[in-house]
């Protein structure tokens, strides 16, 4: 499959997000969370149905593919590792966490987001066994 763009991930996300709390995503909810027009939305369905990512027709529900619900769960997995990563380890707030961890999930390579997440991983490992960890990180950041 061809990289997607950083808008189709964002599609695909949210796709998979109202799925999981819906059952099903529909145009104008995707429209309302993206903060994009209706016909913006139809566009990209398009374009990840034929890549065989999602399941659309006009004027219905809107589900994932197999390949999709992948592609997604691993775009969500991305962004969760970044936004962990941002918060518990630069800590950065709740928004400015986000925030970037949004921006960087579409960017960073795999070898990045791997070394990222065991590095995270470590660290979370860590600071269980070392009460004053988190003491000594705010510390850096002073």
């Amino acid at each position: 499959m061809d990289k997607l763009s950083q808008s189709q991930e964002d599609y695909l996300e949210t796709i998979y997000l109202e799925s999981v709390k819906k059952g099903c995503a529909k145009v104008t909810d995707i429209a309302n969370i993206l903060n994009v027009k209706k016909a913006s939305v139809t566009g990209a369905l398009n374009n990840l149905g034929e890549k065989g990512l999602v399941n659309y027709s006009p004027y219905s529900s809107i589900t994932l593919t197999e390949e999709g619900e992948k592609a997604a769960k691993k775009i969500l997995l991305r962004h969760e590792v970044m936004t962990n990563f941002l918060k518990n380890i630069l800590l950065l707030n709740d928004t400015e966490a986000a925030e970037n961890a949004c921006r960087m999930e579409h960017v960073m390579s795999e070898e990045m987001f791997q070394r990222i997440h065991t590095f995270s991983h470590f660290v979370q490992e860590y600071a269980k066994s070392h009460k004053d960890f988190q003491e000594q990180i705010k510390f850096l950041y002073k």
